[in-house]
């Protein structure tokens, strides 16, 4: 059986849809790249060196520029399914690098990256049960856009807060309520994709005992 992308939760409506290509030397993949070589840079700043406002600089252009790489794709006509795949593999290194980073030096409680890391292991456990029905992973849902945004907003302001006296209660206060709504949209794309794993299943569950 040849492996197919699951359909989206939200077709798209109206206009013509993008053309998925198998370029790699594309401009967009080249902005994925760099995004996942400040993955490394950012941990060795941040807990070898312990340069915090390096550190701080590199997480902020790394974490919210997850949208330029799709942005570029779209404009240029450069979608390719390599950037398919390294544009949520990007922005899933940071949070999980920082996540731990983070928990390491005790700027985040444990509990927290405790229920991220629980969502991460659900959805790739619904992945595992995808492939065994002969799919690929669904498109990024809109609510796991948004969720990724809003925690790669908050990690760089809660280091802030961290490093600079000064601003730590603002910076601590914004940070955190990105943080918390980011967990919570993080939580409902999951259950989202979790549903839609169950239907397509019951689907195929279906089609197989007709």
């Amino acid at each position: 059986m040849s492996r197919r992308p699951a359909p989206s939760e939200h077709p798209a409506t109206g206009g013509a849809a993008e053309v998925v290509g198998d370029r790699v030397l594309t401009l967009p993949n080249l902005i994925s790249f760099v995004r996942l070589v400040g993955v490394p840079l950012f941990l060795y700043l941040f807990l070898v060196v312990k340069a915090d406002v390096a550190a701080i600089v590199v997480l902020a252009i790394g974490g919210t520029s997850d949208w330029v790489d799709g942005w570029v794709a779209r404009r240029l006509h450069q979608v390719s399914r390599l950037g398919e795949l390294l544009d949520p593999l990007a922005d899933r290194l940071y949070i999980l690098a920082t996540l731990l980073a983070f928990t390491a030096r005790e700027i985040v409680p444990w509990q927290f990256t405790g229920a991220l890391l629980a969502r991460e292991l659900l959805l790739l456990g619904s992945l595992g049960v995808l492939r065994r029905y002969g799919y690929g992973p669904p498109p990024v849902h809109y609510v796991g856009k948004t969720a990724t945004f809003l925690l790669l907003a908050a990690f760089p302001i809660l280091l802030l807060a961290s490093a600079a006296e000064s601003v730590a209660t603002a910076a601590g206060a914004i940070g955190w309520g990105l943080a918390w709504w980011g967990l919570v949209l993080y939580w409902v794309a999951g259950a989202m994709y979790v549903v839609q794993v169950a239907r397509l299943v019951r689907a195929r569950r279906a089609g197989a005992a007709a």
